[in-house]
């Protein structure tokens, strides 16, 4: 097979590839659109129309995680209990939002005195939960409008050692016409915590209107001298500088070594037969005959590849909607256009993966279809799984409930398995046949003996260093807005270190793969995802000093949290690194062996 017959079905196969992750892009760009049209709050009011007060959960503030209802401690409620509407997503359950009525009557401009809600007769077991809530610094939060408040249940008085309620809380809510874009919460009037005390929980509601507009009210959440910093700057520029200096030296080194090794091969061909025998070959043009050969466990590599595929596409396109539609500012909102975003492209898992395992020769492409399908969905849920009946045992918030799990059960079964079972079958007719640049050899060639820092081992360990250190500082920012009060809103930021990620992972794989190659072995493919993909022990291991030197975490439940969920980002990430160096070296193996005549 010539060479311009290769480039030219390599360049068909690419295009066809390209055509059907747009089409499924496309897709979800349009879904996502009709889903942000169709949202039945639209946060308008007439005068004195009902404002609902929701209690949602109440918790330690350094463990962030780990959440409970709001009225699991000994809080009352107020008089109404009649409700207009009522709202809870899929996304809120799997966030562990308790969503509970107040009870306290709101009307839009109508401000309220200060009134009792109701008394509270302290018990033994009462005056227990509060102040097992103020010594641990127990806070809870509520919404308005969609709208989050904080607010602090108790404190100690470090004079004389008591512990103290806050029974009051003061709402100052700022209108701009027909919206609510500004809400302060007060608490106020401490009460000492001691059994049978009477304790009268009150609350006032303050109107005034204010010059903010409705589509900036969340800058106030916002911390952009955080988020801004010139550090987070220095870094991304750091990056970008190093980015620039790989991509030079990987093209020097390539092109240079590249064009002596065409020489010397061209070179050989010009002797006859003996004298190529008795002479001293070596390089990567020797194991042209095993170079494409298919690589171990081919169901679990191209399941794993087409896993890739289908991360990339999701972080992309979550990025994007994100910059776009400032997905921060609604409850659930980015868990639930990820959960979206991830079942509608599920063809390009298919797709990608099911036409790799064919073009690599294998045959049993409904199991490999079902691997690729629910890899990520049983990690995720295997692992939320374990967590639940530690936050059951602690009756946390964050327990699923049974009804969720069926709900995504019923995803993964009837959305994302047809949809890759299609992508599947479309990838293994039109992108199914193998088109290698060279023959692979009936017998496999031996792997001669080599230096030990060649060893795949060693590759693979050394191949994460440089993705990790260009985006060590953005995991920093990352870790942050998850695990402490803070929100994420630098998207741009994200998707610069997610494009500096990618062209630092490919340099870096290829890199590697040349040396194996150069040394004569030809276990590549395993060995450029794995390299690729160490870039997640890194960060694992990061998470580690996050934990322990940045973090006031304690207790079981919030350890467990952290780690499990911990894996499963720096597994993903790995399968996202680990894609995109195969693919990137794919691409360069390919092209040299297509530009040097095989005998």
């Amino acid at each position: 097979m010539g060479p311009s017959r290769i480039s030219s079905s390599t360049v068909a196969r690419q295009q066809r590839q390209f055509h059907a992750i747009c089409l499924c892009l496309l897709v979800v760009g349009s879904c996502y659109v009709s889903q942000s049209q169709a949202d039945e709050h639209n946060h308008k009011y007439n005068d004195r129309d009902e404002v609902v007060l929701w209690m949602n959960t109440v918790g330690p503030y350094h463990n962030r995680q780990e959440t409970y209802a709001y009225f699991s401690l000994p809080f009352c409620s107020g008089q109404k209990s009649s409700i207009s509407h009522y709202h809870e997503t899929l996304s809120e359950a799997l966030q562990g939002v308790e969503l509970e009525f107040s009870g306290y009557e709101m009307g839009f401009k109508t401000d309220v005195s200060r009134s009792i809600i109701c008394m509270v007769s302290l018990t033994e077991e009462s005056t227990k939960a509060f102040t097992y809530a103020v010594k641990n610094e127990y806070w809870y939060q509520m919404y308005i409008d969609g709208l989050p408040i904080w607010g602090k249940v108790g404190e100690r008085d470090e004079r004389d050692g008591k512990f103290y309620i806050f029974t009051h809380k003061k709402f100052d809510i700022g209108y701009n016409g027909q919206q609510i874009v500004d809400i302060t919460l007060t608490t106020e009037a401490k009460e000492e915590l001691k059994a049978g005390a009477h304790i009268n929980f009150s609350y006032e509601v303050n109107w005034k209107p204010s010059t903010v507009e409705f589509k900036n009210r969340f800058d106030k959440y916002l911390d952009p001298n955080f988020f801004q910093h010139r550090i987070h700057w220095f870094s991304i520029f750091n990056s970008f500088m190093m980015v620039i200096f790989l991509v030079g030296l990987v093209s020097m080194i390539l092109m240079r070594t590249l064009r002596k090794d065409y020489a010397r091969y061209s070179k050989d061909e010009e002797v006859d037969d003996m004298e190529r025998d008795l002479g001293d070959e070596y390089g990567w043009k020797q194991v042209h005959g095993d170079v494409f050969r298919s690589p171990p466990n081919t169901l679990l590599f191209s399941a794993l590849v087409g896993a890739g595929y289908q991360l990339i596409s999701v972080v992309f396109c979550v990025i994007m909607f994100a910059i776009v539609g400032e997905l921060y500012t609604e409850r659930g909102s980015m868990l639930s256009t990820a959960i979206f975003v991830y079942a509608a492209t599920s063809p390009i898992n298919g797709y990608f993966g099911g036409s790799l395992y064919a073009r690599l020769g294998g045959r049993l492409w409904i199991r490999q279809m079902l691997v690729s399908a629910f890899t990520v969905p049983v990690a995720v849920c295997g692992t939320a799984f374990l967590i639940n009946f530690i936050a059951i045992g602690y009756h946390a918030s964050r327990a699923i409930p049974f009804g969720t799990m069926v709900a995504v059960t019923c995803i993964c079964l009837f959305v994302i398995l047809p949809l890759t079972l299609v992508g599947t079958v479309v990838g293994r007719n039109l992108d199914g046949q193998p088109d290698f640049p060279c023959r692979v050899n009936a017998v496999p060639r031996p792997i001669p003996e080599k230096k030990w820092y060649m060893e795949p081992l060693i590759i693979v360990l050394l191949g994460g260093v440089l993705p990790f250190g260009s985006i060590f500082i953005e995991m920093y920012f990352i870790f942050t807005s998850f695990w402490a009060y803070k929100i994420y809103y630098v998207y741009g930021f994200m998707l610069l270190v997610f494009t500096i990620l990618t062209v630092v992972t490919v340099c870096v794989t290829i890199v590697c793969t040349y040396f194996l190659l150069n040394a004569e072995d030809y276990r590549w493919q395993w060995t450029s995802f794995m390299a690729a993909g160490s870039t997640s022990i890194y960060v694992y291991a990061y998470s580690f000093y996050y934990f322990f030197f940045k973090t006031k975490m304690f207790g079981l439940f919030q350890t467990a949290f952290y780690f499990g969920y911990m894996a499963l980002f720096s597994g993903a990430l790995g399968i996202i690194c680990g894609t995109v160096g195969y693919v990137g070296t794919n691409l360069f193996v390919r092209k040299i062996y297509s530009n040097v005549k095989i005998d």
